[in-house]
């Protein structure tokens, strides 16, 4: 039985070259030829204001976001792609995590100094990275930071579980390595995981 997949493709600029928009629109058609059922968010194209305070972030939140909650409810399957940027995760793919996994949706606020309720259990996850630098060395030497706080800090303090990683490196250098990750990618996608 296919799975319900979301994905957000996550990079801010809309120029449609980005390897991003293509790895996005790639591991959809991919799922779709595995029998999954997918829909796709461009972050590029929403507009949503940003968080500035406790207050904000407890509200309801109105217009756009609440239907990108409906997307998160629908998936049983979440794929998160975006470019690494200083390290990290584009702000612009911060913004929208903090927009949609705001307390009563994504989570419950534990009482009496209890951690809190996860309210998207049941669902999986993959983070893929694309970046300049190779993956080994991100690995290595900054020991994947921004990807491991990503899956744990936010998507797993949610219930996702299993949060898995696709690094894609050397994505200004030669074809061939990007040619072997974006193939494992797609297998995956074709599995839905």
């Amino acid at each position: 039985m296919g799975k319900n997949i979301l994905i957000i493709d996550s990079h801010p600029d809309p120029a449609p070259g980005r390897l991003v928009h293509g790895l996005a629109a790639e591991y959809a058609s991919a799922a779709e030829a595995g029998g999954h059922l997918v829909q796709t968010v461009k972050l590029c194209n929403l507009e949503f204001p940003w968080l500035r305070s406790a207050a904000e972030f407890a509200a309801r939140p109105a217009g756009v976001i609440g239907s990108q909650q409906e997307h998160f409810r629908w998936a049983d399957h979440l794929v998160i792609i975006y470019p690494l940027w200083f390290g990290s995760m584009p702000a612009l793919l911060k913004a929208y995590l903090e927009q949609v996994l705001r307390p009563g949706f994504a989570f419950v606020y534990g009482k009496a100094k209890r951690l809190p309720k996860k309210l998207l259990d049941g669902k999986s996850a993959r983070i893929v990275v694309t970046m300049s630098m190779p993956s080994l060395f991100y690995r290595l030497y900054y020991h994947s930071h921004s990807v491991r706080s990503l899956a744990r800090n936010i998507l797993g303090f949610v219930g996702f579980k299993p949060v898995r990683v696709s690094l894609i490196g050397n994505v200004d250098g030669t074809a061939r390595g990007r040619k072997r990750c974006v193939s494992e990618l797609l297998a995956l996608a074709r599995r839905g995981e």
